[in-house]
């Protein structure tokens, strides 16, 4: 039960923010702030060092978060995440990193065999899912509302 309440409120953790990354882009008209909250979010997700793990290969990616025990159901939240971090790169006229950001979400998609939506821009379709893991933990809030609380 505690193990489950801690994934709960990793994913919750995670959903705010690539929410709180969305505003950034959107609002504030920032896209590499925007990104580098992703970054610390995938950083906290996975207990690891961001810069270290960001810096692999994408097939060395998905590799060394197996050997590291992270969630496996962590892992298909931290794949979305660099899917919409290589979003923001785009925008912010870094198409290399955008490239590198979106091989590492798909091999990771690849080796844990789950799908990504085709279209990363699509934030609805990138963060599908999260929303329902975060009412798993409390069935009565809605994470949306939980965010503008959070304000």
């Amino acid at each position: 039960m505690l193990e489950q309440d801690y994934l709960m409120k990793m994913i919750l953790q995670f959903f705010k923010a690539m929410v709180r990354s969305w505003e950034l882009k959107e609002k504030e008209e920032d896209p590499q702030l925007a990104a580098d909250t992703l970054e610390n979010a995938i950083s906290s997700a996975t207990e690891m060092d961001g810069d270290v793990l960001l810096s692999l290969s994408p097939d060395s990616i998905a590799q060394v978060l197996r050997v590291s025990g992270t969630d496996p159901r962590v892992i298909e939240y931290v794949a979305r995440g660099l899917l919409l971090e290589s979003v923001y790169l785009a925008e912010a006229g870094q198409d290399g990193l955008s490239g590198i950001r979106a091989a590492q979400a798909r091999a990771l998609a690849a080796d844990y065999g789950f799908t990504l939506p085709d279209d990363p821009s699509d934030f609805e379709s990138i963060t599908a899912g999260l929303d329902e893991a975060a009412l798993q933990d409390d069935p009565d809030e809605d994470p949306f509302t939980m965010l503008l609380s959070d304000r």
